[in-house]
């Protein structure tokens, strides 16, 4: 409970009642917690190494990927999405290396996985979009249907349109022109 109150405060501040935001603060309170495996600190401390901070940390992608992993790896929804999109922009790379079938993109798919799994509707949608394009996965519009779907359901207007793209020229679903304008409308 300390440290919920502590980091709160030295994030976000409270003027009105005399303590000041401090980023220093704010990340030795993240370490603290994040190495005694406290899983909100260990994503936390994540995102300060992956963003960096005005007065705490310098960019590190290194070390983000690492916090990002073991709050990933305790499920932490947030997590797996920041996880993949290091994979996938390359941020990632050689963290790895001892894994014998190494390939960021493949590994951008795994953690986009265990998100979209967990119902993260962008991780679905991008799923989906690895599925389609073959991207670290075998191409397979029936599959890429089945993400878009789980996307689209949740709003995400990415998704609902390449449904309809789908339903239009008939890609992992028998085409049909209604579903398509259905699912083209949601997405305007």
């Amino acid at each position: 409970m300390e440290f919920q109150r502590r980091h709160g405060m030295a994030t976000r501040g409270r003027p009105w009642i005399g303590v000041e935001m401090d980023e220093q603060e704010a990340v030795m309170w993240y370490r603290k917690a994040a190495e005694k495996g406290d899983v909100e600190a260990q994503f936390n401390l994540g995102k300060c190494y992956y963003y960096g901070t005005t007065t705490g940390i310098d960019r590190d992608n290194q070390q983000a990927v690492m916090w990002y992993r073991r709050a990933a790896e305790k499920g932490h929804l947030g997590a797996h999405f920041e996880l993949m999109e290091c994979y996938e922009e390359g941020k990632a790379a050689g963290m790895d290396m001892q894994e014998v079938s190494w390939n960021p993109t493949r590994q951008a798919v795994r953690w986009y996985r265990k998100a979209a799994e967990q119902g993260h509707r962008d991780a679905q949608n991008n799923l989906g979009l690895c599925y389609e394009k073959g991207t670290g996965v075998d191409m397979d519009n029936q599959e890429a249907v089945v993400w878009y779907r789980k996307a689209a359901e949740q709003f995400h207007n990415d998704a609902q349109f390449y449904l309809g793209e789908c339903y239009e020229e008939g890609k992992g679903v028998d085409m049909d022109m209604q579903e398509a304008v259905r699912w083209y409308r949601k997405a305007a």
